[in-house]
């Protein structure tokens, strides 16, 4: 069987403020068409580590994206690059760092904002830098323009598997901190921009995963080990069986479950057992 996946990455939220704080995911785990589990960041659980080591499946001190400073191409199996080989259409609408990661590196504003690219191993790939970004000025774009986007690469380019990563909540937490009304409204509202898209992709036969890269602390802060720091929520829309809700899912096991669960080889880096069925 031939399945589609989409994977939702939405930075730096506290496991605490998802269960509280996203009533659409709560309600359709309520319903059972979703499911939620807890997972764990790799340390450092700093932003790029961890977008690094969930399409690689290794940790950090593997692939040696130490920091957010530390980007580089990788030259390890990834998702994108598997999925490609697998002959399955991929995209991407997220930071840039993924465009370096998996496609090339340096990022070029002007070549590798969009493109579409039959080599692959990203073959749409729609991409925002937040140049600029600072305490007082975020410059992030609107989360639901991106769901926009990452719904019409699905829509108008057929792809197989997308990634969405948005980074709002992540640079509101670090500027707010996730205990306040700003961040209860902004997760409030996120989950309501969100909603409409997750019913079109289901719609569309896609099974859906919304999680994030890491949690955030009481003073808005992540990048060392800690409940608050390390832990977030894992919503799944699709048949396959998962772990006990008592199992605490390794950011580490992601990318071989994705390729399991679409039926592609994991290469032998990725060393974590699945958690989806093929």
């Amino acid at each position: 069987m031939t399945r589609k996946l989409l994977l939702i990455i939405i930075d730096g939220v506290p496991y605490r403020n998802w269960r509280r704080l996203f009533g659409n995911l709560e309600g359709w785990v309520q319903s059972g068409e979703a499911r939620v589990r807890r997972m764990r960041a790799v340390l450092p659980s700093t932003s790029a580590s961890c977008y690094a080591s969930i399409h690689t499946g290794v940790p950090p001190q593997v692939h040696g994206v130490w920091g957010n400073y530390a980007v580089k191409k990788l030259d390890l199996p990834d998702v994108f690059s598997e999925l490609a080989k697998a002959g399955r259409r991929t995209g991407a609408v997220t930071h840039s760092f993924w465009s370096e990661f998996f496609q090339r590196a340096p990022f070029d504003s002007v070549r590798d904002i969009e493109y579409d690219e039959e080599a692959g191993p990203i073959h749409h790939g729609r991409f925002h830098t937040m140049s600029g970004y600072g305490h007082d000025n975020q410059m992030t774009p609107s989360d639901h323009d991106l769901f926009a986007t990452l719904t019409r690469l699905c829509e108008v380019k057929g792809i197989d598997y997308g990634i969405y990563h948005s980074c709002t909540l992540d640079s509101m937490g670090h500027r707010f901190f996730h205990e306040c009304e700003e961040m209860d409204h902004a997760c409030y509202l996120l989950d309501e921009q969100m909603a409409p898209f997750i019913h079109r992709w289901r719609q569309a036969g896609y099974e859906v995963i919304v999680t994030a890269d890491h949690g955030q602390d009481e003073r808005g802060h992540h990048g060392g080990a800690g409940e608050l720091q390390q832990d977030f929520a894992f919503y799944y829309f699709g048949t396959s069986a998962l772990p006990p809700e008592d199992v605490i899912l390794d950011q580490l096991a992601l990318a071989p479950s994705i390729l399991t669960r679409m039926g592609v080889p994991v290469p032998a880096t990725m060393q974590s057992t699945p958690f989806f069925e093929a």
